[in-house]
């Protein structure tokens, strides 16, 4: 791969290219891929979809929103950092085409920016729902009318691949999708590959898979115009990773291993004395001591921790990056960042303590067992009536549910597949509350 051809400011659904030297500066395209994403419907919702505590009524814990918008940050930095010194290596990017260190930054801020707006109500118990629902639920009937693919696709229903149909997805006023810079999509992409097979290799890209069947055009399309690098084999799809999405993926694990780990410790899931201590095995030699022991609450002494933390691991990300940036372009780069960083250890144990205290906590699961019961409601109801409208016995119930739906599913989809999919995808769409709200309709429930 290079670096000409993976920083493309052709955006998706274009015919011409973009040139670098002819951008407005004071609105560069990979920025509008930013402003594109803030103010879509779609990224909106995250403000009411579940980042570790469903349904959290604090002020102080993260939605799938707030975490979002962190990410974006901590992803720009790390692009800027990685851009300066790219820059550096190859100058003619900017002699000759004129990129800047923060268009990098600018790139992974965008698709930082999305990397969760796939994601469906209740966090990621609520993938394994809809999954469940296909594989051992009522779903599970219509396995002989689809591909193995297809079917795999809904088992093992991914976020990702949701974001990915979201950001190109064409639909009535809206060809292309946001209409993103391939740059972008192609950063947003953390796992390049279709849904089957499952885990081919233990290449950190083939852990899950980054789009649908009903999408394979698109993602193809993308990957050709930045020069991917095909991996796969036997007529199975899969590539190379855009090498920012190393970065973009950075910003998710600083974000999530440090900020979760202050929720828990905020909600009181994690106690405070235990939880400095691994904050202070990450950040040792960084600490001011006399600014530090003149904090006098919990949440100043965990805030400053924090800080210190994600730009430890910040100069940490960029640094394994630029060391490994060839073979991350030859893709011979299989881990992420910060799986090869020198606070591997102490990541671990700080997720260690999470994963314990606060994702397997009684809120947590209590509150994960109800988003399964809901949104298999959901599915269910949905399903049977557009699958009734199609086949044209759409009972008065049916066409009292497909009132809800305000056009969102197309109800004359011809495959079976798609019209699954689509389901899928509006019940993806919903915030907590809304899929709680329409959850108490459909069952009578008081409200």
């Amino acid at each position: 791969m290079n670096w000409e051809q993976l920083l493309s400011l052709k955006r998706y659904g274009d015919t011409n290219k973009r040139l670098r030297k002819e951008q407005d500066e004071t609105r560069l395209g990979f920025e509008v891929d930013y402003d594109r994403i803030i103010f879509s419907s779609e990224f909106r919702s995250l403000q009411d979809k579940t980042q570790v505590i469903p349904l959290s009524q604090t002020d102080f814990v993260h939605t799938r929103l707030t975490h979002s918008l962190e990410v974006s940050v901590v992803g720009r930095t790390l692009g800027r950092l990685a851009g300066k010194q790219l820059i550096e290596k190859y100058p003619h990017l900017q002699n000759i085409h004129g990129y800047q260190p923060n268009d990098f930054g600018a790139i992974v801020a965008a698709a930082a920016l999305a990397h969760d707006i796939g994601n469906p109500p209740f966090g990621h118990s609520g993938e394994k729902a809809i999954g469940e629902f296909f594989k051992t639920g009522v779903g599970k009937t219509f396995q002989p009318e689809l591909t193995e693919k297809e079917y795999q696709d809904l088992c093992d229903f991914e976020g990702n691949a949701n974001g990915f149909k979201i950001l190109t997805e064409s639909r009535v006023g809206r060809q292309g999708g946001l209409r993103l810079s391939y740059s972008t999509l192609g950063a947003f992409i953390k796992y390049p590959k279709e849904s089957l097979p499952k885990k081919p290799t233990t290449h950190i890209a083939d852990k899950k898979y980054g789009f649908f069947q009903a999408d394979k055009t698109a993602f193809e399309d993308v990957a050709s115009e930045l020069g991917l690098i095909s991996r796969g084999m036997d007529a199975h799809i899969s590539y190379s990773r855009h090498p920012l999405t190393f970065l973009v993926e950075a910003a998710d694990d600083i974000c999530y291993t440090i900020i979760d780990f202050e929720d828990g410790i905020n909600l009181g899931l994690i106690q405070e004395e235990f939880a400095l201590e691994y904050l202070i095995n990450l950040v040792r030699d960084r600490i001011q001591t006399d600014k530090y022991h003149q904090l006098s609450t919990t949440q100043d002494r965990i805030s400053y921790l924090r800080a210190l933390a994600i730009n430890t691991l910040i100069n940490e990300a960029v640094s394994v990056f630029i060391e490994n940036e060839e073979a991350i372009l030859n893709d011979k780069f299989n881990m992420a960042l910060l799986d090869k960083s020198k606070y591997d250890a102490q990541i671990k144990d700080i997720i260690s303590i999470s994963v314990k205290n606060v994702y397997q906590s009684k809120e947590v699961v209590e509150k994960e067992i109800m988003g399964y019961r809901v949104i298999n409601t959901l599915l269910e109801t949905y399903i049977s009536a557009v699958n009734n409208a199609y086949n044209g016995s759409t009972s008065n119930y049916d066409t009292l549910i497909l009132n809800t739906l305000s056009g969102h599913v197309n109800l004359h989809e011809d495959l079976i597949y798609k019209r699954l999919l689509n389901v899928c995808n509006y019940v993806a769409s919903l915030s907590d509350s809304r899929a709680i709200l329409i959850y108490k309709k459909i069952k009578g429930m008081a409200f």
